[in-house]
């Protein structure tokens, strides 16, 4: 315990000087998903759809991740330093993986993630596709295979014949399991299409194309290459050539940077584009230069625009139920994205209903299903409707479209409040799942709620009762009671919840050691609107004051005083009940010819078990009479969650 001295002398003048004693103190349609993936760079993309798995390899951090169809990683591959094209097998038991920087090809199976082998090749392979069983890699300007259907691996370089590819963009190379013994080959403006055996290659036919291609791929009919291609020579979008010639045929048009193709095995495109501010995956069925869908990446992690698809970075699902994309943002954060529906259109589906309504009244609700083919008319759409009564949506009837994809249906809406009109499209073959929303706010009558004690002011520790009344309503008869002290310290809790009784009234007690806000709330019901009251109540302090080294208390009248030698110096101990931060006012008065003046007053603050002590200096004089009281006074003693409280006064005097 620390104590100070206050000099009394002073005192009788002037306010103190400081003084203070301190003390202690599935069945449905699958929405899209996107997961960060736990790489440095992307290389290639490959989906088992056997065990729904999809293999991402990134050549930066040497190794192969493996995640489900969410994108939740399942496995890490890790010591393939410059891994980059993977292919599955044809029975989706192995992933080949090329490990540039080893000169090999290395092979995982599917089920158990384990490396089954590793095959020197005897150059750096890049892209990789499997045909017939064999594998085929790029490597330079040129292409080669390995063999592993025998005793021992066979490899053969330099496969390209007589076709002078060049450029610095790498071989690409493609295929299709539905076209045996073909194989796509391309590179610095340059494409060839060979027929390939276990004896080698032997090639078809090349041609011309675009030097800025990043990606091939072959459509599984073996008639056309596709090819991702992006300049202002030859315009933007999915280049396509004839296999028998490589003769230049109708493509699909691309605004942006078309930097990715895949082609499913049912024949649509996924055209993939660098695109901050437009769509960045493009669906389109077989020879429809109109996109069926698109999906446009969002901006994550603050970046500068959009998030953009990394080149090349496509794969289908092999049931074409998802394509799968990479992105990428400024930050070089990496997602894994699962677009769903990919080949069925997306039909738009607006609904509108009035903005107010009278309940028990007749209303109409409108709107249209769009989509990009229209769906003839009678197209069944489900109605929904959910309100106060029917929280979890009740069935309406169903209604029909007309010619032009518009509908209308009447309603009356037997509750108040916020009535919400869901309309939804099950979807088809060719079309997504679709739904519309609008809300209407029915009107309700006014519901009569009271709440006792309200600006009443009660002593510390008080227990008061509050009564909440409840008028006339429709079926609801619950009311809450929420008590909120103040202070940040103590949060707004609930102190009962239930139905009032036959009087209409439901109460609750609140020990009121602090100024109080209750509130009742009656949620409302289908016919009665709610309704929220609040009663601020308010809570004194507790105060009490000790006086210690008097040698005696004595009456002068009828007043109680304590003496003190004229050298002895009193000590004041102030009890209160403690809130951070939180001081006494220290008061004193003398007496003079009759009367009391105020000789000042100073803050002290308190220790926190809510002590705080002042110590008089003696005056050294005898006759004199002084009071002090100790007060609380709000927002003056250093909070504002009680109000201002005023101790008792204690008199004391000096004698010789």
């Amino acid at each position: 315990m620390r104590t100070r001295t206050l000099s009394t002398a002073t005192a009788l003048a002037v306010v103190f000087s400081s003084a203070v004693l301190a003390v202690g103190t599935a069945g449905t349609a699958v929405a899209d998903s996107a997961r960060t993936l736990p790489v440095k760079s992307v290389g290639d993309l490959v989906v088992d759809g056997a065990h729904q798995r999809v293999y991402v390899s990134d050549p930066t951090g040497g190794k192969i991740v493996v995640t489900d169809y969410t994108g939740a990683v399942k496995a890490t591959l890790t010591g393939l330093s410059g891994v980059t094209g993977l292919a599955l097998s044809a029975d989706s038991g192995q992933v080949y993986a090329a490990v540039t920087t080893g000169d090999r090809i290395v092979s995982v199976d599917t089920a158990t993630y384990a490396q089954t082998a590793s095959y020197p090749v005897g150059a750096a392979p890049g892209d990789l596709e499997v045909v017939d069983g064999r594998i085929w890699f790029a490597h330079d300007t040129d292409f080669g295979s390995l063999d592993v259907s025998g005793t021992e691996p066979v490899v053969h370089l330099a496969e390209r014949g007589d076709v002078g590819f060049h450029g610095a963009f790498g071989m690409f190379l493609a295929a299709d399991p539905a076209v045996p013994g073909v194989l796509v080959a391309g590179n610095g403006g340059t494409l060839a299409v060979y027929d390939v055996t276990a004896d080698g290659a032997t090639l078809r036919s090349k041609g011309d194309m675009d030097t800025a291609v990043k990606q091939l791929d072959l459509t599984p009919d073996g008639s056309q290459v596709l090819t991702s291609w992006g300049s202002p020579e030859y315009g933007y979008g999915i280049g396509a050539y004839s296999t028998t010639d490589l003769t230049k045929v109708a493509g699909y048009p691309i605004d942006a940077y078309p930097n990715a193709v895949r082609v499913a095995p049912d024949g649509s495109v996924a055209g993939g584009s660098f695109s901050w501010y437009e769509p960045d995956v493009h669906i389109h069925r077989p020879g429809d230069p109109t996109p069926t869908r698109e999906y446009d990446f969002p901006n994550t992690g603050n970046s500068s625009g959009a998030d953009t698809l990394v080149d090349g970075a496509l794969a289908w699902a092999p049931d074409a139920s998802r394509v799968f994309a990479v992105s990428v943002n400024t930050y070089g954060t990496y997602t894994l994205r699962a677009l769903t529906d990919p080949t069925k259109e997306l039909p738009a589906l607006t609904v509108s209903a009035p903005t107010t309504a009278e309940r028990a009244k007749k209303l109409t609700v409108t709107g249209r299903l769009t989509s990009k083919t229209p769906l003839p008319a009678g197209t069944a759409l489900k109605v929904i409707r959910t309100d106060v009564e029917s929280p979890g949506g009740k069935a309406l009837a169903a209604v029909r479209t007309r010619a032009d994809g518009g509908f209308s249906f009447a309603d009356t809406p037997p509750a108040g409040g916020k009535v919400t009109y869901k309309v939804s499209y099950a979807g088809d073959a060719t079309h997504a799942p679709a739904a519309g929303y609008d809300a209407v706010q029915v009107s309700r009558k006014a519901t009569a709620l009271t709440l006792t004690n309200n600006g009443k002011l009660y002593a510390y520790g008080k227990d008061v009762t509050f009564t909440a009344h409840l008028g006339t309503t429709y079926k609801n008869r619950t009311v809450a009671i929420y008590a909120d002290p103040f202070g940040s310290d103590k949060p707004k809790r609930l102190l009962k919840k239930a139905r009032v009784n036959s009087g209409g009234n439901l109460s609750a007690v609140v020990d009121m050691t602090r100024d109080t806000t209750v509130t009742a709330v009656f949620d409302g019901d289908a016919r009665y609107a709610s309704k929220t009251v609040k009663s601020t109540a308010y809570a004194q302090v507790k105060i009490s004051t000790a006086v210690s080294r008097h040698y005696k208390t004595g009456k002068i009248g009828s007043t109680t005083y304590y003496y003190f030698r004229k050298s002895t110096d009193p000590v004041f101990t102030t009890t209160m009940n403690y809130y951070t931060g939180r001081q006494q006012r220290f008061q004193l008065q003398v007496y003079y010819q009759g009367s009391w003046y105020d000789s000042g007053s100073e803050y002290f603050a308190l220790a926190t078990n809510g002590k705080s002590a002042v110590r008089l200096e003696a005056p050294g004089e005898s006759g004199i009479r002084a009071r002090m009281r100790s007060s609380y006074v709000n927002g003056s003693s250093g909070d504002s969650v009680n109000s201002t409280t005023h101790g008792a006064w204690k008199y004391f005097a000096f004698t010789n």
